[in-house]
């Protein structure tokens, strides 16, 4: 059996929507999960065809269970992974068991912000930075020689806004550090210059060589305890100056790095200087980017990923060309949710596409520390951004949620 194994799913968003997207294309699809609850709620994932439990950060577990595949019949065509943790550790096992198309190096360059700046520093789209390694206690005489407030301070292998945290001065910032430094004595911290800009996120597919924009998306950004990205609004048209730039940093990257084949999505903003380059995922955005770009351009990215990981030539013409504007709903007060209310009125809203709560009856939720603190999202399309956007707005806003604060 031609098989595609994933490490780690989520329950909804695009690696769900990859799993399904290779049965589709004829693959017979493994995932291995830590997640006991996913093997308690084996039902609800009739896409995947065998289901494992397994250690997924025990890498030689792991390969255990590949090798008994292999003594199964198994023709192990992709290891791969859609989940950010397990990114690298899928390609790393892809290049022992089957023919890996991608870079491991360039990866675990693209997964580490320690990593990413180090390589690119001398790339005008990086911002100004500093490392505290953790044997440095006071690098604060030479954050002030380095670049002025506001900064921002973060693990270096912090994700989806987690333990990313705005300093707006010297007070701010050796406070930051000092909670940084208790919650991990190990790990590197970056300092970096705050940039100032309208921020974008842009999804790349590279296929021997080549090089695919497979959208541009303006992000809105809610800046509470922490960087949360609450809008997402996908351009169905990009001035060419602007994409042309665009294509500069992309090739640069990919140049840089050897990166041949693979997916991955940067964030940046476009200042006064040009592109500053946030961060780089070796991963297509999780959440509901695969849909936005199914809803917008007619094709689904995932699985022209998966057709490329399998040595097939990929393809994102657009079959389709609409804006979309993709509203995440995050909440201010904290406690145990009793109910959600408004989900028939807001996907009954014209130009909606698409209404997803999160949480169920009885989860606790919170105001938002992280983007998985977001609850909801609606997606809309329109012939214009600001249309897709107003509607999905006005969707949002039709939902309520019932908490019961502790």
């Amino acid at each position: 059996m031609r098989t595609i194994i994933f490490i780690g799913l989520n329950k909804s968003g695009s690696s769900r929507e990859a799993v399904k997207a290779a049965n589709v294309l004829g693959y017979y699809t493994v995932v291995f999960t830590d997640q006991e609850k996913q093997i308690q709620q084996r039902s609800e994932y009739n896409d995947v065809h065998q289901l494992t439990f397994v250690d997924t950060n025990n890498t030689e577990e792991l390969r255990g269970q590949i090798r008994v595949l292999q003594q199964r019949g198994h023709e192990i065509i992709v290891i791969t992974s859609f989940v950010d943790n397990y990114v690298l550790t899928a390609s790393s096992l892809a290049d022992e068991f089957c023919k890996n198309l991608i870079s491991t190096e360039a990866i675990s360059i693209m997964e580490n912000k320690e990593k990413t700046r180090t390589f690119f520093s001398n790339q005008t789209f990086t911002p100004k930075f500093e490392l505290v390694k953790k044997d440095i206690h006071d690098p604060f005489d030479l954050t002030l020689e380095t670049f002025h407030f506001p900064v921002v301070v973060k693990f270096a292998s912090s994700t989806g806004s987690k333990d990313v945290i705005f300093a707006s001065n010297m007070r701010a910032l050796e406070k930051n550090v000092g909670k940084l430094r208790t919650k991990n004595q190990q790990e590197t911290i970056i300092i970096e210059e705050y940039v100032d800009g309208d921020q974008y996120l842009v999804e790349v597919l590279v296929s021997n060589w080549k090089v695919h924009i497979a959208a541009i998306i303006k992000q809105e950004i809610t800046k509470g305890k922490r960087f949360i990205v609450t809008g997402y609004g996908l351009l169905a048209e990009v001035p060419a100056i602007f994409e042309d730039s665009l294509i500069d940093v992309i090739e640069t990257i990919v140049s840089s790095l050897a990166f041949k084949n693979g997916a991955f999505h940067l964030e940046l903003r476009f200042t006064e200087d040009g592109w500053k380059l946030i961060e780089i995922n070796p991963r297509i955005s999780g959440g509901a980017m695969n849909k936005m770009i199914q809803s917008a351009y007619g094709y689904s990215l995932v699985e022209e990923t998966l057709k490329m990981l399998a040595g097939d030539e990929p393809s994102i013409d657009r079959r389709t060309n609409h804006y979309v504007f993709t509203q995440y709903v995050i909440l201010e007060n904290k406690g145990f949710l009793e109910k959600v209310t408004g989900k028939g009125r807001a996907m009954a809203t014209p130009g909606v596409v698409e209404v997803y709560v999160k949480p169920k009856s009885g989860a606790y939720v919170t105001s938002p520390l992280s983007m998985g603190h977001r609850y909801a999202y609606v997606i809309a399309k329109g012939d214009t951004l600001e249309e897709a956007q107003s509607t999905a707005k006005q969707a949002a806003n039709e939902l309520t949620f019932h908490i019961r604060i502790e």
